[in-house]
């Protein structure tokens, strides 16, 4: 009863739920579940949600010295702190790639016209792609990394005004 027939193959709604929240409780973008003949994929999109929280802490104690260090000490630091700022940082450890295949024309390049939900880039984490989406629609003012290259949680990819 549970079952719905679709394409041929019986489905079962409770076990692609199942399958959702496996999705969100590992933080992983798709999985894909093969039993003979049968095969049920269930995927997402990654939002940048964890970005939100990191301009935070850089901004505060940039602030904070800025009244009590000489002038000149808090002005070299300002500019390499408030350049990642707004900028969009990596959710997972991967790889980026700017292009959706080698030999393709990169996803977006700076001084591009994006909107909101565009695909940036995409990360590669234990051979999955991840898409990276522009949060908002504006012009891309800088990518920050290079193609194929290795980044970490949470460091800058792009920048967005």
């Amino acid at each position: 009863m549970g079952d719905h027939k679709e394409h041929g193959i019986n489905i079962d709604p409770a076990f692609v739920r199942a399958l959702a929240e496996l999705l969100d409780d590992t933080q992983l973008s798709e999985i894909e579940v093969e039993d003979g003949d049968r095969k049920v994929r269930v995927a997402r999109t990654l939002t940048a949600a964890p970005v939100a929280y990191a301009p935070a802490p850089v901004a505060a104690p940039v602030a904070a010295s800025a009244p009590a260090a000489p002038a000149a000490a808090p002005a070299a630091a300002a500019p390499a702190a408030d350049s990642f700022a707004d900028a969009v940082k990596s959710p997972m450890v991967g790889t980026v790639y700017l292009s959706p295949e080698p030999g393709a024309p990169n996803f977006a390049t700076a001084g591009s016209a994006v909107k909101a939900g565009d695909t940036i880039l995409i990360i590669e984490a234990m051979k999955v792609m991840n898409p990276i989406t522009a949060p908002t629609s504006g012009t891309l003012k800088a990518v920050h990394v290079e193609n194929s290259q290795p980044v970490e949680f949470d460091q800058p990819l792009f920048t967005i005004g």
